[in-house]
């Protein structure tokens, strides 16, 4: 069998499964992407002209691109030996990295995208396995 991949992912870290005939392998990838930063809710400046202090949104939004764009290379080469890739994850980030992979060239070895709230590794390995295997066998 060809190695085939599962990824949970998010904007925090990526859980890789690959699945070959030697076995099976699960690594986590932490990404270094930040929340936007500014001020903590509820809580007043008390120093003058804060707005000057904060960076632009358009500049925190392009700076969080940039290190999402490092963390989906990443995670897209620690599935590059895989024929086909499945992706999970609860939010945003598996359609980006969908898109992701349709803008490096690699869209045929999506094999699906499915909405997962937060799993345990186990439970990603195993959702993995049972829907390779119903490719597989079905």
């Amino acid at each position: 069998m060809k190695p085939v991949a599962g990824l949970w992912i998010d904007h925090r870290k990526a859980t890789v499964v690959i699945l070959s005939d030697e076995g099976e392998v699960t690594k986590q990838i932490l990404s270094k992407v930040e929340k936007q930063n500014g001020r903590l809710d509820g809580v007043r400046s008390v120093q003058p002209y804060e707005s000057l202090l904060v960076s632009s949104d358009d500049k925190q939004l392009r700076d969080f691109s940039g290190h999402l764009d490092v963390f989906y290379k990443e995670v897209l080469e620690s599935v590059k030996d895989a024929e086909s890739v499945l992706l999970l994850g609860p939010g945003e980030a598996k359609d980006e990295m969908k898109k992701f992979m349709e803008k490096t060239g690699n869209q045929d070895r999506v094999a699906a995208v499915e909405t997962a709230d937060k799993l345990t590794d186990h439970q990603i390995a195993a959702k993995v396995r049972s829907f390779f295997e119903e490719r597989i066998t079905g």
